[in-house]
């Protein structure tokens, strides 16, 4: 069994997928930052305001964004899948730290893990569904 929480060092962790993206979030009393990959946050995501967006909005639903920092191992994917499972594992750790959260988190969405992901490409098929130009004569 994983342990979920640590009550001494006050840390919660949380992960959250994306297609082939995964997220393990960790989160600390702190002053806000955001920490991925031994990077900061801002310049990971390419200083793209979207992704910022994304990764701080179970934060914001609950007005916690200047009370954890979140230290952030990610792989797989690109950056807008790594983004939604940032955000993710932010949610599933802060209902870890509050059960109450669940509820406001719920409603907006982040708890639920999107399960859409690539469709394999078939034999005798060009992609997954595209099939070879057929010729009549």
């Amino acid at each position: 069994m994983t342990i979920l929480s640590d009550k001494l060092n006050n840390t919660y962790l949380g992960t959250g997928r994306r297609k082939t993206s995964i997220a393990r979030v960790r989160l600390i009393p702190g002053s806000g930052k955001l920490i991925i990959n031994g990077f900061p946050g801002e310049s990971y995501l390419q200083f793209s305001p979207n992704y910022l967006r994304i990764s701080y909005e179970p934060l914001k639903t609950l007005g916690l964004s200047e009370e954890y920092d979140i230290y952030v191992r990610t792989e797989g994917g690109g950056l807008k899948g790594q983004a939604d499972a940032i955000r993710l594992g932010i949610a599933r750790a802060l209902c870890r730290i509050n059960p109450d959260n669940r509820t406001a988190l719920k409603s907006e969405g982040f708890l639920t893990r999107d399960a859409r992901v690539k469709e394999r490409k078939k034999y005798g098929l060009r992609k997954a569904r595209k099939a070879p130009q057929y010729s009549k004569r």
